[in-house]
């Protein structure tokens, strides 16, 4: 978090200044404000490489003007900031509490230190300092966003959480709250199983940082709660790239590979962990009690006990590909047994675009997307039917939809490319041929990157004569 240049600093070095020219000899009055004015020089140097993102050098200039004027807290503050944004959080814990130690009523040094404090396991400090700035200041966005993650680390109860909410939705109507209030507020909300407020609270975190890691995570987590195994794939990914692959990220991402048939992939990721949760614990059995030499056991087991819904799940998802028939089957009872579950209903319509019954599987998902319209796996689903169906007019509409939600997803190019083909839009076809071959994995996408480029002169020709024509 910046400070502004300069403001209450200022004020104080003007103030020494005056006091020195009392009480001091000509010639270290001039020494003095010399080496304020030297340190405010430096403060601000500081903050322009700050700004840049030049983190070393900002740390470098901090240092310098608390050479020359070691009482400065704003400068410590900064260059805990710095360190902080360099990971070296044990420097910068020093840093926030020798600001607080130079300013003792500083809301916005116990909001940092706080924050710092929750993020190291030092809960009970953090509380005592956190709750120390929000009773000197209510609107501290910062304390009140740390204040949240330590009620959720601490594993508040509902209450709690919702007295917590209401202050983060307080600050979240200013004119601009900051977007750790706004992924504070979508944290509290999932927590509170308010899935619908955390999704509209996470966009609207993406809307000012796109590369939010919290919240795309939280949306991950919606989507894959939703059945929507390619959106939460998709934001684990923009998860991923915005900061690194972490456990939680495999995790997710295993929950989507899972919900997408692709089981063994699934659990290399999930065994892959070297420190598991206990969810991940569980995942990884829970896969396993489903494994391929377990299907005839699950069922067996399915014939003694008919309303399994475990097991009914289990064989619904595992057939999907290499047995679709008994999938269809298994995923109709599921869904007999648990009309609202969406999973169940997403998962019978798989199997029968699997067992290339597309009419059926295309009418299914047109009455699902009624139910959950912006569901990217209902849409892929729907597309790859409509399309096999050679109803390239209604497949397009579907593959559209997805590469404006999915831009950095091959696959809906592709098919989108192929639709424009068929349909004679030659120029358009051409666009999404070229946005496909940006975007594909040489190894994994070798095949349809083989025909892609086989017909690309066809339809540079085509798209040439007809604009031509179009002349």
């Amino acid at each position: 978090m910046m400070v502004s240049r300069f403001s209450a600093f200022l004020l104080s070095v003007i103030c020494l200044s005056a006091l020195a020219l009392v009480f001091l000899p000509t010639a270290a009055s001039a020494q003095t404000d010399d080496k304020t004015q030297q340190a405010i020089a430096f403060f601000n140097q500081g903050q322009d490489a700050h700004e840049k993102g030049d983190l070393a050098a900002a740390i470098g200039f901090y240092e310098k003007a608390l050479e020359s004027y070691p009482e400065f807290p704003e400068a410590e503050l900064q260059r805990g900031n710095a360190l902080l944004s360099l990971k070296r959080k044990e420097e910068a814990e020093k840093a926030f509490r020798k600001a607080l130690e130079l300013r003792d009523d500083w809301t916005l040094a116990m909001a940092n230190l706080g924050s710092l404090l929750v993020d190291r396991g030092k809960l009970e400090e953090a509380e005592t300092l956190l709750t120390k700035a929000i009773e000197s200041d209510e609107t501290n966005q910062a304390a009140v966003a740390a204040m949240a993650d330590l009620r959720l680390r601490s594993k508040a109860d509902e209450k709690v959480l919702r007295e917590v909410l209401a202050k983060l939705s307080a600050l979240s109507t200013n004119v601009r709250p900051t977007i750790a209030v706004l992924s504070a507020k979508a944290a509290v909300e999932f927590r509170l199983k308010d899935n619908a407020g955390a999704k509209a609270t996470a966009r609207r975190v993406i809307e000012l940082d796109a590369k939010s890691i919290a919240a795309n995570m939280i949306l991950a987590e919606v989507a894959l709660m939703g059945s929507d195994a390619d959106l939460g794939e998709s934001y684990v990914t923009a998860a991923e790239s915005a900061g690194s692959v972490t456990p939680e990220t495999k995790r997710l991402r295993a929950v989507a590979l899972r919900m997408k048939g692709k089981k063994a992939e699934a659990l290399a990721l999930l065994q892959s962990i070297a420190d598991p949760s206990d969810a991940v614990t569980d995942m990884i059995a829970d896969i396993k009690d489903g494994d391929v030499a377990d299907l005839t056991g699950l069922e067996a087991k399915v014939q003694r006990m008919p309303d399994d819904i475990n097991a009914l799940t289990k064989l619904c998802r595992e057939f999907r590909v290499t047995n679709p028939l008994k999938a269809i089957e298994y995923c109709r009872r599921a869904s007999i047994l648990e009309p609202n579950e969406l999973s169940h209903a997403i998962g019978f319509g798989a199997a029968l675009v699997q067992a290339k019954q597309y009419e059926q599987a295309a009418g299914l998902f047109r009455k699902l997307l009624t139910i959950a319209p912006e569901n990217a796996t209902i849409r892929a689903n729907l597309g790859t039917a409509l399309f096999q169906l050679k109803r390239y007019a209604e497949a397009k509409a579907e593959f559209r939809w997805l590469t404006e939600k999915q831009p950095d997803s091959p696959a809906a190019f592709y098919f989108l490319g192929i639709a424009h083909d068929q349909l004679g839009e030659y120029m358009d076809a051409l666009a999404n041929y070229q946005k496909f071959l940006r975007l594909a994995n040489a190894e994994k996408d070798k095949l349809d990157i083989e025909k892609v480029n086989l017909r690309m002169p066809a339809v540079q020709r085509l798209a040439k004569e007809k604009g031509r024509k179009g002349k």
